[in-house]
């Protein structure tokens, strides 16, 4: 009899669990955005959709023809981002970019303010010894901003692993507490 109690109890509180596991989700969401909104956190994100891996051969940062770009969804993508940092009274941001041009036309498809170059988040994808000291140095970047509109960083898989320990998918963004260290606060992963 016991062991009937103990396994229906246990049961009601897994499927609790279950269900009540995207509303908390939401909750840390919202919460998020507003620290986001209050310049108490920032917005790392991985690139809009560009499909394949890598760059080619031949890449040449200042020739987007040398790289991988975004597609038509991509570019979609990018500019969900407005409307929905909007619903979240964010209509203006403070952009820092990579120079690879799929992640200047996913800041500027987002549509969210001047875009500022940052090397610190260019790819170190084929040279990962750069790692460490691009991630130390973006650290350093965005904790020395001043107060003002939120902060949006457009950058790549592999940085934002290396800050984050959080393998993104395209267009995915990760909230960071401020200040940022080698092991920021996550305080959640949004996309539109």
């Amino acid at each position: 009899m016991r062991a009937r109690i103990f396994s229906t109890a246990f049961l009601a509180l897994i499927m609790g669990a279950i269900f009540m596991a995207p509303y908390i989700a939401r909750a840390d969401q919202a919460a998020a955005l507003q620290a986001l909104r209050d310049g108490e956190a920032v917005l790392m994100m991985r690139h809009a959709l560009a499909p394949g891996t890598g760059d080619p051969s031949n890449f040449q940062v200042d020739d987007c023809s040398t790289q991988r770009n975004l597609n038509e969804t991509g570019r979609e993508q990018a500019r969900a981002w407005k409307p929905f940092l909007a619903e979240h009274g964010i209509t203006e941001a403070r952009v820092f970019s990579s120079q690879w041009c799929r992640c200047l036309d996913t800041a500027t498809e987002m549509d969210m303010g001047k875009v500022t170059e940052w090397t610190s988040l260019n790819s170190f994808f084929r040279n990962r010894s750069q790692g460490p000291a691009q991630t130390r140095e973006t650290i350093e970047r965005v904790n020395g901003l001043g107060d003002g509109a939120p902060v949006i960083l457009v950058s790549h898989q592999v940085n934002t692993t290396a800050l984050t320990g959080i393998f993104p998918s395209s267009n995915e963004g990760v909230i960071l507490a401020l200040p940022l260290s080698d092991s920021p606060e996550i305080l959640a992963r949004v996309s539109p």
